[in-house]
């Protein structure tokens, strides 16, 4: 696709396809690599805020939070640009709910503006995470929502992401990171 044939509608159409959907949480290096090939492209242009018009609507907070935050992890997996446009998802997460535009998205694809603040490392994302994800009525979701947030309740960072990111574990994260109980996702 050329950069004009991107539309919200294409974005969310991709990636809410039930063959797609279906590799969300258990990706692939060819899904990884699907993504990349196909929105790279539109990626650069939101991360560069050439798709700023889409902050007007809830789908399309939506579409740019999942350029944004999720499709990132897929093309980048591994490396340091993986979070590079965390930060413009987790604020464009926010002014969609205070525009109250994610009352206005379907149950079933809500999670994904939401869950930028599940992988922001400030607990004041993470406090507003666990709360919309409760107010949807998403339980599975909440669960996922209430690990982060201890997470980062207990170390004010993911230590999962210290050594892609450069950072130095402490002695505490060394012994979870070596746990039964360490996330690695």
């Amino acid at each position: 696709m050329t950069m004009k044939q991107y539309s919200i509608q294409s974005i969310l159409g991709f990636w809410y396809d039930q063959s797609n959907s279906k590799k969300w949480f258990n990706s692939t290096s060819i899904f990884d690599t699907e993504i990349k090939q196909r929105f790279e492209a539109v990626w650069q242009s939101a991360a560069d805020h050439k798709l700023n018009e889409w902050l007007e609507s809830a789908e399309g907070c939506l579409a740019l939070c999942i350029v944004l935050d999720q499709f990132p992890l897929n093309m980048f997996r591994g490396e340091v640009k993986s979070f590079q446009t965390e930060s413009q998802a987790i604020e464009i997460a926010k002014h969609a709910i205070s525009k109250g535009f994610d009352d206005e998205i379907d149950k079933s694809k809500v999670s994904f503006l939401y869950m930028p603040l599940m992988h922001s490392e400030d607990l004041i994302d993470q406090d507003l995470c666990v709360a919309c994800f409760t107010k949807r009525g998403l339980q599975d979701n909440v669960r996922f929502a209430k690990h982060h947030q201890g997470i980062i309740q207990e170390f004010g960072r993911f230590p999962h992401r210290n050594e892609i990111l450069g950072r130095e574990s402490t002695a505490e994260e060394i012994v979870y990171l070596h746990s039964d109980r360490a996330f690695t996702g």
